[in-house]
């Protein structure tokens, strides 16, 4: 193996996937980590020149010690990983959901947090590595819809500042990376993303390839370490009193 590898959590599908696409047109060996998703998983692995799958529940601090160390074991430039793997379920700011807040708090934060200590820790790298914890354009453009998940993607940014603080110095560095409404969510259909997605300052519709591009960019290590780029066609910049989904069925009437 001559290539540095990266790991991306959640990589079977959606954003994940295509930021695997992204990292091997690059040259990297791209890690397709995967919760129950094993098919599309392996048929993205197949398409990549470069490239593996592995299983492990986030939510489960055995299996993240044990995947992490495996991967310590057999690359030997194991250079990069991102936190991209999430829940989304509703809930809202008048009454939590236990069960959805104790889902999203192991998932979304503790289990990234774990995962990112482990790498930071025992990885071998040819060159500093590099943690990206994918955030929420929401940390900047807050509204009480998704309010667990939302508390859980506020808790990974701060724990993404102090990483960075206890890092201080070393070559490694732990960036944040906050994508906007980039592709249908929670009971979306195809056609409200049309009108939710383009809800931000350029009233155009971000592409998952303008992320991807951008967490090969933090991976290779231009930027103060502790930095988080949004990339959501300035969504954070704005004051939306709901999520996105919801104003735009209020806007159409749906």
């Amino acid at each position: 193996m001559t290539k540095p590898a990266v790991l991306i959590t959640g990589a079977a599908k959606r954003l994940g996937a295509t930021m695997a696409q992204r990292f091997a047109d690059a040259g990297w060996h791209v890690v397709i980590h995967y919760r129950s998703s094993a098919d599309a998983a392996q048929a993205l692995c197949d398409a990549l020149p470069s490239a593996e799958t592995v299983q492990a529940d986030l939510s489960d601090a055995q299996a993240i010690a044990a995947m992490a160390d495996d991967l310590v074991a057999r690359l030997p430039d194991w250079r990069a990983m991102v936190n991209s793997a999430s829940l989304f379920e509703y809930d809202d700011a008048r009454a939590i959901d236990p069960a959805i807040f104790a889902r999203a708090m192991h998932t979304n934060a503790a289990g990234p947090v774990l995962l990112a200590q482990r790498f930071l820790a025992r990885a071998n790298a040819a060159q500093g590595k590099r943690v990206i914890n994918v955030l929420d354009q929401k940390l900047w453009n807050a509204n009480p819809d998704f309010f667990s998940y939302s508390m859980s993607k506020a808790a990974l940014g701060m724990a993404t500042r102090m990483l960075a603080m206890e890092h201080r110095g070393s070559a490694d560095r732990i960036y944040g990376l906050a994508p906007g409404a980039m592709l249908p969510s929670h009971d979306q259909q195809a056609d409200e993303h049309q009108t939710s997605g383009r809800m931000n300052l350029l009233q155009r519709l971000t592409r998952p390839e303008e992320l991807a591009d951008a967490a090969v960019f933090l991976a290779r290590g231009h930027l103060a370490s502790g930095e988080t780029i949004c990339v959501d066609s300035g969504q954070h910049l704005l004051d939306q009193p709901r999520d996105v989904l919801f104003m735009a069925r209020a806007a159409t009437g749906a």
